[in-house]
């Protein structure tokens, strides 16, 4: 990963509603959640919502889907982990004791 799209990444997770909204994505899961569901869940009114759900979709930190008459966001993992792992890949000059012990598996991106 290049230090811009980093930061790119970084960015967009850098305003507390946005941080809220990938979290929540994050923990349900591949399948997403309608706009709604985000919407009511966080008390985030639609309006507000869209304009955050832009910005992770633009940074490629979310991904769109629609469904009948119905938008489902989901995180997208892929360039999740490639964060996580652009972020510790030199971690304690490669000791493992001081990393943590991440719960999603992070592979790694060839540049």
């Amino acid at each position: 990963m290049e230090i811009k799209h980093a930061v790119t990444l970084l960015a967009s997770l850098a305003q507390e509603a946005r941080l809220e909204i990938f979290r929540c994505l994050v923990q349900a899961g591949p399948d997403g959640l309608a706009a709604g569901i985000i919407s009511q869940t966080l008390q985030i009114p639609s309006s507000t919502l869209s304009f955050h759900l832009k910005e992770l979709s633009h940074a490629g930190l979310i991904s769109a889907r629609q469904e009948s008459r119905f938008i489902y966001y989901s995180a997208n993992y892929d360039s999740m982990n490639a964060l996580l792992a652009y972020l510790t890949e030199n971690c304690c000059a490669g000791e493992s004791p001081c990393c943590p012990d991440v719960q999603c598996q992070v592979t790694p991106i060839k540049e």
